[in-house]
């Protein structure tokens, strides 16, 4: 049944590219643009997730078992994929998903993702991978380490957001042009209407649920995850041994893809686009360091700042922190210090001229 990882992969891969679900580019806002919305969409997939997981989990449909927190990797490895994915110009999956609308620059990131996810978990840089790990709290579970339910965690979670949400719809909309309607019915809502990140938030979220008994039924015991699915792809494209890395994640992140390209070929989005030198740099040198800290931390933004912040774990919302203070670290160099150089320098040649 590990071929229902390529259909959940196919709805999320589509979902993604039409909701331009961007998880990198709504963390980037919160700081240069102070535009929340992005962060308000993770949390209602984050909600969406957690009451139906923990309800599966109640009826006894799905196990989870959260260990211990290794705090150190957490916080070094998602602050590190937090600068990673903003020179690789998107996080794992959004890199994933921006593959398979052609954008070459993608493909470069992606590839450096891979390798370097697949050389920590198995390479040459596995003792630097354990190395960090040994610093661990012995219960990962937040709820568990206040002797709660978890379902209190829960209600207050599905209150901030709904409260958070709410405010945001309450702000007078942005127009924004749109060229007349040229498809009709199911079409253009699939592939026209530009969707809501609301909307498309709580469908990420209900896929995401789904991802946890389609995944056990298949002996993995997890959700969602796309960081070392990565790393097994290419170990099997290198060794050939499907047996120990062909699973139901691999066909998740290839259903990604998939549905990406669907989604892109059926809203004429599709086209292939070559990054010039120091893009095509950034993007491998972001892959790598995306690698690296997802590594390190346990997840990426959606096996930690998505899965794992859902399952009410210290692991998941301390990476969510730190990997956003490291989108925030990496703009500031990327985007807001070069302005500010360049207006400077500027200004400085205006008053010499001036003189």
């Amino acid at each position: 049944m590990i071929i229902t990882g390529l259909l959940c992969g196919i709805l999320l891969g589509f979902v993604m590219q039409r909701g331009r679900f961007c998880l990198t580019g709504g963390f980037r806002d919160m700081y240069l643009a102070k535009d929340n919305r992005m962060f308000y969409a993770l949390l209602i997939a984050i909600t969406v997730q957690s009451i139906g997981v923990f309800a599966l989990i109640q009826f006894g449909l799905v196990e989870f078992k959260a260990g211990s927190f290794q705090w150190l990797s957490t916080i070094v490895g998602s602050f590190i994929f937090g600068i990673g994915i903003i020179l690789a110009g998107g996080c794992a999956t959004g890199t994933w998903y921006r593959a398979g609308e052609g954008l070459i620059g993608s493909w470069i990131a992606l590839f450096g993702y891979m390798a370097m996810s697949a050389i920590m978990k198995s390479g040459a840089l596995l003792p630097v991978n354990n190395g960090l790990k040994a610093y661990a709290a012995p219960n990962n579970s937040i709820p568990d380490t206040f002797g709660l339910s978890v379902w209190p965690f829960i209600v207050v979670l599905a209150l901030v957001t709904l409260w958070l949400v709410s405010k945001q719809l309450r702000k007078p909309a942005v127009a924004i042009p749109t060229l007349p309607a040229k498809r009709k019915g199911i079409n253009h809502l699939l592939f026209e209407k530009r969707w809501h990140p609301f909307a498309t938030a709580a469908l990420v979220g209900i896929i995401a649920l789904l991802a946890w008994p389609l995944s056990e039924a298949t002996g993995r015991m997890s959700g969602l995850g796309i960081t070392t699915p990565s790393a097994n792809l290419l170990q099997y494209l290198v060794t050939g041994d499907s047996s120990k890395y062909v699973n139901w994640g691999v066909f998740l992140v290839l259903g990604i893809f998939a549905g990406s390209f669907l989604a892109a070929k059926g809203s004429r989005e599709f086209r292939f686009r070559a990054p010039d030198a120091k893009t095509a740099i950034s993007s491998f040198g972001g892959g790598l360091l995306m690698g690296f800290g997802a590594s390190w931390a346990g997840g990426c933004s959606i096996g930690n700042g998505l899965v794992m912040t859902a399952m009410m774990t210290w692991q998941g919302w301390v990476s969510l922190i730190f990997m956003i203070l490291g989108t925030w670290t990496a703009s500031y160099f990327v985007y807001v210090r070069p302005r500010t150089k360049a207006s400077r320098n500027l200004s400085t040649s205006y008053h010499a001229k001036t003189v």
